[in-house]
Parts: structure tokens; C-alpha cells; sequence
């Protein structure tokens, strides 16, 4: 936020997982490079942009996950 106040809008980062008509379960979430697009953050904003979507990719991941 500190780089571009407009983010705020869109944070803290969101996950929703939810369940369709037949069943499968899903995990949408809005990719931070793409927030970091909309807001017109720059490459001084990048290492932390990568760690959102690197986070994000492990949940995910995790959730995925055979039990």
C-alpha cells in the first residue's frame, strides 16, 4: 500500500473456495501480478509481488493435495 494506495482496495489478499453444481471443489483467488497491473505498481514492488503469488501458489498447492 505503501507504493500505491489504491491497492487497498484489494487487500488483505483473498481466497474463496467453493463447491460447483457436480460437486468439484474450486480455489479462486486474484493473481497479485495482475493487482499489481491494475494499480500500476512498479518494479520496486516486485520482490513483493512475488512473494503474494508464491504464497498463494503453495496454498493451493497444499489444498490440492491428496489427504
Amino acid at each position: 500500500m505503501q507504493a500505491a494506495q489504491t491497492i487497498g482496495i484489494d487487500l488483505p489478499l483473498k481466497a474463496l473456495a467453493w463447491e460447483d453444481a457436480s460437486g468439484r471443489v474450486w480455489l479462486s483467488y486474484n493473481d497479485p501480478g495482475w493487482l499489481a497491473h491494475r494499480h500500476g505498481l512498479d518494479a520496486s514492488s516486485a520482490a513483493a509481488t512475488g512473494a503474494m503469488i508464491a504464497m498463494l501458489a503453495s496454498i493451493a498447492r497444499k489444498a490440492a493435495a491428496a489427504p
